[in-house]
């Protein structure tokens, strides 16, 4: 997917995300887009399960920058909007957000690493660089 490209996923609120409050659980904005960053790989074609079984690189988020800005409640449907923003060789960033209508409830900013089974870094694939590098 191209840097800049936006990626959208929608989502429901499940009483399960919410608290006793009948918020959103702040670690559930986390899971949220964590599946959004699923579906852009999936979609940028990237078969995660085939590149671990195949060349041993599998990814982790190395830093999640996350602002808390409005809550979500039970039955709202959400939008993830993810935009890569860049990266190099074993790392890519990307900028994620959480938006309920015109309301922007959650932004992050998402370090994600490449790396084999052993935790050594390895190249991204290009795919989910934007075709560059």
């Amino acid at each position: 997917m191209a840097e800049g490209a936006v990626h959208l996923f929608r989502c429901r609120v499940y009483y399960e995300d919410t608290d006793l409050a009948g918020v959103v659980y702040y670690a559930n904005y986390l899971k949220f887009i964590e599946r959004a960053r699923t579906e852009w790989a999936r979609e940028a074609g990237i078969d995660q399960g085939r590149l671990r079984a195949e060349q041993g690189v599998v990814f982790a988020a190395r830093r999640v920058e996350a602002d808390y800005l409005a809550p979500a409640r039970f039955d709202d449907l959400l939008e993830v909007r993810t935009v890569p923003e860049g990266g190099s060789g074993a790392r890519l960033v990307l900028v994620q957000e959480v938006w309920r209508e015109s309301e922007r409830l959650f932004a992050a900013r998402v370090t994600l690493v490449a790396m084999d089974g052993a935790g050594r870094p390895r190249r991204i694939p290009a795919g989910m660089r934007g075709g560059s590098g």
